[in-house]
């Protein structure tokens, strides 16, 4: 009995362990340039770049199981002002009693003629009615605008983008559906970056953007970084002091043996113990069929985003709900 009760703990330890980890990726399957936010329903919802077309949308209660949940358009409703455009690198927010979700659309190759548009629904699950675009490349003077991110900051509403040709932003109108009338891009960081997101967080500002190339299979070498400003218009800075306009950083999440290609992330969330987490792409050494999706838990050290071993954790702790 003694020897049999001895097992049955054993058993039940090691069922706990394992139920309490996670494996990456979370999802298997290709998800470039994840979105995420929470739903009044409890679920947490994510958007992706389509390479599942029109729009994928996914749901978790719990950051690590999801569910396919539907697209965000249809072949009917899908944004046409580049008709022979993919959807791109979606951001999705909640603005007043909506769901906006902004979007590029280009082809590749296509820098002076890709552009960013955006659209709206009553649900995150959609359906989401397209607004049109906001402005292309050519229009508004800034080479391959697309991987646009939405911030609220005192009281006034923002939209940075930008791709390998500069980070810019410029002030939205009050719905957030366009231009602030009179506004004009401001340029915020350097050629080095791409799907720049901002955390505010104490008294900073930090700018996380990806590096490097990202859609070369094995041969990828994206890159997590960040910098931090005391404003939201920066200047955004390293370590030592070297400021993202002039390509200095600091870097997150680098390859390792499992990933390579680590990038464009996700807005950071929190679980209910208050830990933050972040969700990204990367290809998998075993299997570099697309762009998987990721999660790792940011610790902050002395003010600054830490993951650890700077690179994508293949099992770890899930988060806490």
């Amino acid at each position: 009995m003694k020897i049999k009760s001895l097992f049955l703990g054993l058993t039940f330890s090691v069922s706990l362990y394992a139920a309490d980890k996670y494996s990456n990726p979370v999802i298997d399957y290709s998800l470039p340039d994840p979105s995420i936010i929470k739903g009044e329903d409890g679920y947490f919802y994510l958007y992706a770049t389509e390479d599942i077309r029109n729009l994928p949308i996914h749901r978790s209660k719990d950051l690590v199981n999801w569910e396919f949940v539907g697209t965000a358009f249809t072949d009917a409703t899908r944004p046409d002002f580049e008709p022979e455009g993919g959807i791109w690198a979606p951001d999705i927010n909640k603005i007043g009693d909506k769901y906006v979700l902004y979007y590029s659309m280009s082809v590749w190759g296509g820098e002076w003629t890709c552009g960013i548009g955006c659209a709206v629904s009553d649900r995150p699950e959609g359906p989401f009615k397209d607004c049109g675009m906001m402005f292309r490349s050519n229009g508004i003077k800034v080479q391959n605008s697309i991987d646009p991110f939405y911030i609220e900051d005192n009281g006034h509403k923002y939209l940075f983008w930008g791709s390998f040709r500069g980070i810019y932003a410029i002030e939205l109108s009050e719905d957030g559906l366009s231009l602030k009338s009179g506004s004009s891009p401001v340029q915020i960081a350097g050629t080095a970056y791409e799907g720049t997101y901002i955390h505010k967080r104490g008294g900073y500002y930090y700018m996380f953007a990806s590096i490097g190339s990202c859609c070369e299979g094995l041969k990828s070498t994206y890159t997590t970084v960040v910098g931090r400003s005391t404003s939201l218009f920066g200047p955004y800075l390293d370590k030592k002091g070297q400021s993202m306009m002039d390509n200095h950083h600091e870097i997150l999440i680098h390859k390792n043996d499992s990933f390579v290609g680590t990038g464009h992330n996700s807005e950071i969330v929190s679980d209910n113990a208050g830990t933050d987490w972040l969700f990204y792409h990367a290809v998998s050494v075993a299997n570099p069929d697309g762009r998987v999706l990721m999660l790792d838990k940011i610790d902050w050290i002395d003010g600054w985003p830490s993951v650890e071993g700077n690179s994508p954790s293949v099992k770890s702790e899930k988060p806490r709900f």
